[in-house]
């Protein structure tokens, strides 16, 4: 492999990575986003996504890019790419409005950035394949840069939208966001009705569900929201659901073991460390992953 074809392995490596971080981002946005035309684009932008991530990876594997030892580096990239996007998200996602409405919202201009970001990414990738005369990796780039740009276009066409119903539920008291109505919710009403989202959760009593809460993930909590909602609606449970709803560590922390969280620590910085610690105590509370945290934040 050439120097030129590192290169492009180096780019297409990163856009990938970006691809499948993307993509855990559009399943959470879309959990909480009600039925309408905002939906309708996450979910087919998705659909976009997960094809993204597959062409790019069939591209590489045509530039051998597992063959060369200096591209044996696709986890590091994918570690690097997953932190940033997560790192990116996370001061907006501290700042999420108490509302449905004004949630979405939020969650509409991240997707704004976050295109941005893959339109610059690959236009990049479709030049510097253009300088090297490799016309299909340039092809390839060309036609995913235009699918970003297309779901840009139309997440703005949403905005305004989504801004006058931020106005009409905190400003004139007129909220039409229906948590029945999520993605989330879509999940639990398509589900057998035998089937909740917690083993027995109608037997329970509403202290031991409170319990059971902090070790299920933000998509899990979601489900829970969406099922209490359509039945009982008991305020203590859904108040303590809203204390537990935030933006995890990474994309993806929720479904990682100890061992998976303590490897990504060791390069964390003291920042992402608090973040893990905090989001940690107040979820899982798992022995292994605090004791790593406090290691390294005594040595940061």
């Amino acid at each position: 492999m050439n120097d030129g074809e590192q290169k492009l392995v180096q780019y297409l490596t990163e856009a990938r990575a970006s691809e499948h971080a993307l993509t855990r981002v559009l399943q959470s946005q879309i959990a909480m986003t009600p039925r309408g035309s905002y939906r309708t684009a996450l979910e087919q932008h998705l659909d976009e996504t997960r094809g993204h991530a597959a062409r790019v990876s069939r591209r590489l594997k045509a530039l051998n890019a597992g063959v060369n030892p200096r591209t044996t580096v696709v986890g590091f990239w994918e570690e690097v790419i997953g932190q940033t996007l997560a790192l990116s998200k996370a001061p907006l996602d501290l700042l999420r409005g108490s509302g449905g409405e004004e949630k979405v919202l939020k969650n509409a201009k991240d997707t704004c950035a976050t295109e941005s970001l893959e339109i610059a990414t690959y236009t990049a990738i479709e030049r510097i394949a253009g300088d090297l005369g490799d016309d299909e990796t340039a092809e390839l780039a060309g036609q995913i840069r235009a699918e970003e740009e297309r779901m840009l276009a139309r997440v703005m066409r949403e905005l305004p939208s989504l801004a006058d119903a931020v106005v009409g539920a905190d400003v004139n008291g007129e909220s039409i966001y229906d948590a029945a109505t999520t993605g989330a919710a879509d999940a639990v009403l398509g589900a057998d009705e035998a089937d909740p989202p917690l083993s027995g959760y109608d037997e329970l009593t509403a202290n031991q569900i409170t319990t059971r809460l902090p070790g299920l993930s933000q998509t899990d909590l979601a489900l829970v929201e969406a099922y209490e909602r359509r039945g009982r609606s008991r305020t203590t449970i859904l108040d303590r659901i809203e204390s537990l709803r935030g933006p995890e560590p990474w994309p993806g922390y929720d479904g990682e073991n100890v061992s998976d969280v303590e490897a990504r620590l060791a390069d964390a910085d003291e920042d992402r460390l608090k973040a893990v610690r905090d989001y940690e105590r107040s979820h899982k509370d798992r022995a292994g992953v605090l004791r790593a945290t406090e290691r390294h934040l005594n040595t940061a």
